[in-house]
């Protein structure tokens, strides 16, 4: 059995979002157990199917407008966010889904979970869906402002076993996000960045500029959290701004609202492979087990899909794979 907890109480719409989506996931995956963490006087009302579901009561949780979440970590032991990533550490669980606040789960990852032995950094990987209906990782996208080259090489090694064991896509294309596409652009960083990529045996498609994002030019796209996290928040922005601009125009008059009535069914379709829903969540990559961020304002069908996303790489063993190319590197530098 693959052993997830799920932080009850993380989240806009917590506990029953949560609750609704374990139950959801329970349904749909015979080979997963769920520990829900949170109020139980809030989770039990709604928990109207226990098969495969515990309990684990909490007096605390984080809020999703909290100040301070860095040291909120440290001190409150019995937040249910806490209190899932602790079993995961103790190897209680195996995986921890959460909608908690960002801050709080790169935190609790980085002291709690704990970083892979040899992993650097642990890196914020959202999956960004693509023009042609594929998806793309995104790493880091807020989790380290400032990076070195060394660790947005560990980046794409650990985006590439993601993508190749939980996406399916063999031997992905790796791709360094940059302001051109010519070796030698940008920052010192991006500049020793492509030099570890070119020779890591990756395969290193070289710089991805920004306006190629959506184009499925690679399947991982490494940058430093600062960058990546301007370029999710970009992206976000645009989608939202274009679809407010696309209603406005056709519903302005009648002919335009007569277009949308007949395009209907290709709008929705449209809407669909933009929504991150269908995605799950951002995976906390480097840790020492799976950590997925869903996003805060989940419905219980996203949220589902983040327990999915949690229960494919521990079955896929990604961390043991990350592991695997940790001990190569470091035998090979030996």
């Amino acid at each position: 059995m693959i052993r997830i907890a799920v932080d009850a109480m993380g989240g806009d719409h917590a506990p029953k979002i949560t609750v609704l989506g374990a139950m959801e996931a329970v349904k749909q995956f015979e080979d997963i157990e769920i520990t829900l963490y949170g109020d139980e006087n809030l989770i039990r009302p709604l928990l109207t199917d226990s098969t495969r579901i515990k309990v684990v009561h909490c007096d605390d949780y984080f809020r999703m407008d909290e100040k301070d979440l860095a040291a909120g970590v440290r001190r409150r032991k019995e937040a249910s966010m806490i209190k899932a990533m602790q079993s995961c550490k103790e190897g209680e669980n195996d995986a921890i889904v959460t909608a908690g606040p960002t801050a709080a789960v790169v935190s609790g990852g980085t002291l709690i979970v704990q970083r892979i032995p040899g992993f650097h950094r642990p890196a914020l990987g959202p999956t960004i869906p693509q023009v042609n209906g594929k998806y793309m990782l995104l790493l880091d996208c807020g989790a380290n402002s400032v990076c070195k080259p060394e660790w947005l090489l560990q980046f794409a090694q650990i985006g590439s076993i993601y993508c190749d064991k939980v996406l399916g896509v063999e031997n992905p294309r790796i791709g360094l996000l940059n302001n051109g596409e010519e070796e030698g652009k940008g920052r010192e960083l991006e500049n020793i960045t492509y030099k570890l990529l070119k020779e890591s045996g990756l395969n290193f498609i070289g710089n991805v500029e920004g306006k190629e994002i959506l184009m499925n030019k690679c399947d991982v796209l490494v940058t430093d959290g600062f960058s990546g996290n301007i370029a999710l928040k970009t992206i976000e922005g645009t989608a939202k701004g274009v679809g407010q601009i696309l209603k406005q125009s056709l519903m302005s008059n009648f002919i335009g609202k007569l277009g949308a009535l007949l395009a209907k069914k290709n709008l929705n379709n449209m809407k669909k492979r933009l929504d991150a829903s269908e995605i799950g969540g951002a995976v906390l990559f480097g840790c020492n087990a799976i950590v997925v961020k869903a996003h805060g304002s989940s419905d219980s069908f996203a949220f589902m899909n983040a327990i999915r996303q949690a229960r494919k790489a521990v079955k896929e063993e990604v961390i043991p794979k990350v592991k695997e190319v940790l001990i190569t590197e470091v035998a090979n530098e030996d």
